[in-house]
C-alpha cells in the first residue's frame, strides 16, 4: 500500500507542468542618451559647416594656377543693339553728386544673426541731372513788343534726372553673414543681394536731389542763360517768368 502511494504521488508530479518564468520588460533608452544624440547630431552639422567655411576661405588664398575652382571671365557678349534715338530739346542746367551710404540689414524670425541673417554696408556714389524741357513751351509762352526791344518768356519748371548711380565708385565697405548665409555662398551668391543695394541706393539719392533744391537752381541757371540769349540777339528788356500749370 505505500508502493502504490508512493507512485500515486509520482504520476501526479508527473502530470504538473513547472511554471515559466515571465520575460523581464524591455528598458527603456535614458533621457540622458537621448539628449546625448542630438547634440552630436548638432556638433556634426556645425563641424560640417565650419569645414566648408574652412575650405572656401583656404581656396581663395591659393593662386589662381593652383586653385581647381578659379574663374577666370571671358565676354562672350554679342554686338549692342540699337533699340531707338530720339531728339531731346532741353537744357542741362544743373547736375549735383551725391554719396549715401545703405545699412541693409535681414533677419531671421527665430534665429539669431550668427546662424541665419545678413547686415551689408553699401557706399553708393551717383548723381542727378536738372533740366527744362524746351519742347513744352506752350504756345503764346513768348511775347515781343511791337518795336521788338522787349520779349517775355514763360517757361515750365526745371524737372529731374533719374539718378545715374557710378557703379565704379560704389562698392560694399562691409558684409556680415550667418552661418547659413555664409554655407549657401559657398555653392553661388545670389545676384539680386547686389541688385537691392544698387535700388536703395538710387533711391535714396533721387530723394535727397528734390530736398536739396536742385531744380530751383536749375530754374535760376535757366532765366540766366534766356536772358543772356535773347539780349545778345538785342533786346534791351528781358523777362523770364515761370509758366502757369
Amino acid at each position: 500500500m505505500a508502493r502504490s502511494e508512493r507512485e500515486a504521488k509520482t504520476r501526479g508530479n508527473e502530470s504538473e507542468p513547472e511554471p515559466t518564468p515571465a520575460a523581464p520588460a524591455p528598458a527603456s533608452a535614458p533621457a540622458g542618451r537621448r539628449g546625448g544624440g542630438l547634440r552630436v547630431s548638432l556638433l556634426l552639422i556645425v563641424a560640417t559647416i565650419a569645414l566648408v567655411l574652412l575650405a572656401q576661405q583656404t581656396l581663395r588664398m591659393l593662386p589662381d594656377w593652383i586653385n581647381p575652382f578659379d574663374e577666370k571671365p571671358k565676354d562672350r557678349s554679342g554686338p549692342v543693339l540699337l533699340q531707338s534715338i530720339r531728339d531731346l530739346s532741353r537744357y542741362e542746367a544743373a547736375s549735383g553728386n551725391f554719396q549715401v551710404i545703405v545699412d541693409l540689414e535681414k533677419d531671421a524670425k527665430f534665429l539669431p544673426s550668427a546662424v541665419r541673417g545678413s547686415r551689408t554696408l553699401f557706399v553708393g556714389h551717383g548723381s542727378v541731372d536738372a533740366y527744362v524741357d524746351f519742347s513744352k513751351i506752350a504756345d503764346g509762352a513768348i511775347t515781343v513788343n511791337a518795336d521788338r526791344t522787349a520779349v517775355t518768356v514763360r517757361l515750365p519748371k526745371a524737372q529731374l534726372e533719374p539718378t545715374n548711380l557710378d557703379t565704379q565708385k560704389s562698392y560694399v565697405f562691409s558684409a556680415q553673414r550667418g552661418l547659413i548665409n555664409r554655407f549657401g555662398d559657398f555653392f553661388g551668391n545670389n545676384p539680386n543681394n547686389q541688385q537691392q543695394l544698387y535700388v536703395l541706393a538710387a533711391q535714396k539719392i533721387q530723394t535727397a536731389a528734390n530736398e536739396s533744391g536742385l531744380p530751383g537752381r536749375a530754374d535760376r541757371n535757366t532765366r540766366q542763360m534766356m536772358e543772356q540769349l535773347l539780349k545778345s540777339l538785342g533786346f534791351k528788356t528781358v523777362k523770364v517768368e515761370p509758366a502757369t500749370q
